[in-house]
């Protein structure tokens, strides 16, 4: 994993097979509260700020991002700079399987968000 420093992970924290921990900068921080079960596949892409609270499951295949690449005219895309708003996914929350998690959205104790997939 780059940049470990930036990965604070609490109490009883299950990441199965093939979870990708994505911090983008010295800066970036990912902070998984106690008892979380990530699921294989999930992607955090981390250039902020991320927090997952406790008790918390995100199944398989999931895509937490906290920012975006701008799309100003006459810039190429690697041009273009990158927009980041934090991420707060609450505590005892169901992220089910395929679920995208983008820039800016807070979901709150108890969620269940479901994905087609």
């Amino acid at each position: 994993m780059d940049r470990p420093w930036c990965v604070e992970l609490g109490e009883r924290v299950l990441l199965e097979a093939d979870v990708y921990l994505k911090l983008i900068a010295d800066s970036a921080s990912l902070k998984v509260n106690d008892h979380v079960f990530i699921g294989r596949g999930v992607e955090f892409d981390v250039l902020g700020d991320i927090v997952i609270g406790a008790h918390t499951v995100i199944a398989p295949r999931c895509f937490i991002t906290d920012h975006n690449h701008g799309i100003l005219r006459g810039l190429r895309i690697d041009q273009q700079p990158c927009s980041i708003e934090p991420v707060a996914i609450g505590s005892d929350v169901w992220l089910g399987t395929g679920v995208v998690v983008l820039p800016g959205v807070n979901i709150s104790d108890g969620a269940v968000v479901g994905a087609i997939s």
